[in-house]
């Protein structure tokens, strides 16, 4: 008789693996501003992804990686995200592993204080996972922090204005240029550069209209001037013969 439990474990990694290559592909056609995703096609299941830090912020010209893993059974369960390098931060626990509320499993939680509609559920998808986490460097949940000191200095710093929290960030972000230069990577520093630009498809379906180029008209009408003669002969008011 077959194995019911290793055909239904079977299916489930298949359908995993078409989600995330569909993912993949969905990143690599359309990339979100402030990463660089990378991903070994011979195990899907982990995917290197680098951080770069937004511009205007303490963690502008940063470069963090981290690796998302995949649960065989995703995209029902959520991935885990650790980062590779130190990152100080309310919401990152010493060890690297991030601690927000998309990537927890979606089950009631009374203790831990939120809503289960914060939580992960099947829409989800990297695209969302990672902009939750450049929304989370910016404004740091500190109401149940992964890292109790982080999280004490960034209130420090946000209400009392001292500079301990913004030191080592700096310092980190310092550090963090070192692997950027080893990886071969120039870190966005300005908002053009950090920016993806938005691409359209054309109505021909072969050409591609970049939004940051001129791509409206500067008022000028689309109607060629026909010459007054040529009116006056569709409107039968030439001369009679």
């Amino acid at each position: 008789m077959p194995n019911n439990s290793l055909t239904s474990s079977s299916n489930t990694n298949a359908a995993a693996i078409r989600a995330l290559q569909m993912e993949l592909k969905s990143l690599q056609s359309q990339p979100i501003e402030g990463f660089k995703v990378v991903c070994d096609e011979d195990n899907l299941f982990k995917w290197t992804v680098a951080i770069f830090g937004p511009p205007g912020t303490l963690y502008q010209g940063g470069y963090f990686k981290a690796v998302l893993t995949f649960p065989t059974n995703y995209p029902y369960s959520p991935p885990s995200m650790r980062f590779i390098q130190p990152v100080y931060h309310p919401n990152v626990y010493p060890s690297g592993e991030l601690c927000v509320s998309i990537l927890h499993p979606p089950v009631d939680d009374p203790q831990s204080g939120e809503l289960s509609s914060e939580r992960w559920n099947p829409t989800q998808t990297v695209r969302t996972v990672l902009l939750s986490v450049i929304s989370l460097l910016n404004e740091p949940n500190t109401s149940s922090p992964a890292n109790v000191d982080a999280s004490v200095s960034y209130r420090k710093y946000k209400e009392e204005g001292d500079q301990e929290y913004a030191n080592i960030i700096r310092k980190q972000v310092d550090k963090s240029k070192e692997e950027a230069r080893k990886d071969k990577v120039v870190v966005p520093e300005t908002i053009e550069d950090y920016v993806v630009p938005t691409k359209i498809a054309a109505t021909n379906n072969n050409d591609v209209i970049d939004m940051d180029e001129d791509y409206y008209d500067d008022g000028a009408s689309d109607t060629t001037d026909v010459p007054e003669s040529e009116h006056a002969e569709d409107s039968g008011q030439g001369d009679e013969d």
